[in-house]
């Protein structure tokens, strides 16, 4: 009786008993966590190198995320975009100041792929055309547009029919890019660093590439910086690195630290093609997640967070070439080890020495998405259990 009762009390039992059985879970339950580290209710102290996703950008438990959220919290929980707020206003002005150059008008909204939907869709309403090119191997989300610029979707896509004609550029193809992207394309997006595909970062020369033919052809630029933003790539958002100025980037993710919140930006001239009604959400924008965006940003900016994921990933890539990786792709902390056996082999070694990781697309890649607070210790802890992996057999 007391074994049945244990597992009526383990939420992985009560969940599979009332949720639709989508996720693959991990043989762990979180009851709390601090800074990088989750802490489990059988007492173990597991480093958290994949965030949440990459959502974790300040770690668990940040006071300055924390007292902002608690003290918004006691002031106004909820109101909409019926009307207006200062603290909406802040996390406009504290986003818009962070951004790539002339991207100053923000459209809030709940999550990655809804902030994807909605700049597709501007892109094809300014525009007036019909086809989105994407990248092959891409990511941008479920819903049904953004999937329908997901490489590979088909095989979960679900609806009948996609909403516009889409193309892929094959990756780092710049011949490609340049013959495809023509007069009558809409949009191109394109994540900087391909998080899903294994933090796959896309060369300069392509990057480059697509922003040239795109003001060529009076092309919408889109940079899906949801996983690669908020400072996880060294720069407040990754296409800064490559000194290109998108005309729509989409935020989400680590944009509330934890906060469930996304963000379109885009320019002035883009700004100008909408109007009331043209766009809208009930929840995108509200006070609790826009009090987060300001305390993230702030955080990110105060302990010079950017700075330190830079200095992060040159140890990592310094000393986790070890054990199973045989080299490292990405760009700061969403970074691909890539690895001499299956990725879920490697990530479930880790985790018997308490660490946590992820897995890709790509089936022999490791996943780093660790909160930007990361420190040396728990990079060396990193090198040190990938050290005693025991070698692939044959």
């Amino acid at each position: 009786m007391a074994a049945a009762s244990d597992a009526q009390m383990d939420p992985r039992v009560r969940e599979a008993a009332l949720t639709i059985p989508v996720y693959g879970q991990l043989p762990f339950v979180p009851e709390r966590a601090s800074g990088c580290d989750i802490f489990t209710r059988d007492g173990r102290r597991i480093l958290d190198l994949y965030g949440g996703h990459a959502v974790a950008a300040l770690g668990y438990g940040h006071p300055r995320l924390v007292r902002a959220i608690q003290e918004q919290s006691s002031k106004l929980l909820f109101q909409s975009n019926a009307v207006a707020l200062d603290v909406r206003a802040d996390a406009a002005e504290q986003l818009t100041r962070v951004a790539p150059k002339g991207l100053e008008r923000v459209f809030f909204v709940n999550s990655g792929a809804e902030a994807n939907e909605n700049a597709l869709r501007m892109a094809l309403m300014a525009t007036g055309r019909k086809k989105v090119l994407a990248i092959t191997h891409s990511f941008h989300g479920r819903t049904a547009a953004a999937a329908a610029v997901t490489w590979n979707a088909g095989k979960w896509y679900g609806f009948p029919d996609k909403p516009f004609e889409v193309d892929f550029i094959p990756r780092d193809d710049i011949g490609a890019a340049a013959s495809m992207i023509t007069a009558d394309i809409a949009a191109v997006i394109f994540e900087p660093v391909q998080g899903v595909a294994g933090a796959y970062d896309l060369s300069l020369e392509f990057c480059e590439t697509l922003r040239r033919e795109t003001q060529r052809h009076g092309v919408m630029l889109i940079a899906d910086e949801v996983q690669s933003g908020m400072g996880r790539c060294g720069q407040f958002f990754a296409v800064q690195a490559h000194g290109i100025a998108p005309d729509i980037l989409t935020s989400a993710k680590a944009l509330g630290g934890g906060i469930p919140c996304g963000a379109v930006l885009c320019t002035d001239a883009v700004a100008s093609r909408f109007g009331t009604g043209d766009l809208g959400t009930t929840f995108g924008g509200g006070p609790i997640a826009a009090a987060a965006i300001t305390a993230t940003i702030q955080g990110i900016l105060a302990e010079h967070l950017l700075a330190n994921v830079r200095a992060l990933e040159g140890r990592i890539r310094d000393k986790c070439v070890v054990g199973p990786v045989r080299k490292i792709q990405g760009m700061g902390l969403l970074l691909g080890l890539v690895c001499d056996r299956p990725a879920t082999e490697v990530r479930d070694a880790l985790l018997e020495h308490d660490i946590l990781t992820g897995t890709s697309g790509d089936p022999n890649v490791v996943r780093i998405l660790a909160p930007l607070v990361l420190q040396n210790k728990h990079v060396d802890h990193l090198a040190h259990a990938l050290a005693n992996i025991a070698p692939a057999t044959d």
